[in-house]
């Protein structure tokens, strides 16, 4: 973009230095070229803008996606460790209780709920 701003002082100097010389019709296409050029950048720009829009839709997506998946990852985990803790191992009974003990206060807050 910085490129575009110097080629556009560049050539408004240019211009100004061929008017003052009495040129004016060389000016003037050099003006008509400079805008073809700037219009032909324009729409190489507009269409690269909605490539880039279009990959970044398709990566919000993905990423929305991935997002899901994690969070059902998170709770089949959680699913698992509660599962493991309630078999019971010897080494872990005491986890295993207060495990129980918190499912089972879980258990009356939804009751509780449910009869309001």
């Amino acid at each position: 973009m910085l490129l575009y701003l110097k080629q556009n002082v560049n050539f408004v100097e240019i211009v100004y230095s061929k008017v003052i010389m009495g040129n004016t019709l060389e000016a003037i296409h050099l003006l008509e070229k400079s805008l073809q050029n700037l219009l032909s950048n324009y729409e190489f720009l507009k269409k690269e803008n909605e490539i880039l829009l279009q990959n970044n839709n398709s990566l919000q997506i993905k990423l929305l996606e991935k997002e899901h998946d994690l969070s059902i990852q998170k709770k089949e985990f959680e699913s698992l460790k509660i599962a493991k803790t309630i078999e019971g191992s010897g080494s872990n009974t005491r986890d295993t209780k207060l495990k129980i003990n918190s499912l089972i206060k879980e258990i009356d807050k939804c009751i509780i709920q449910l009869q309001e």
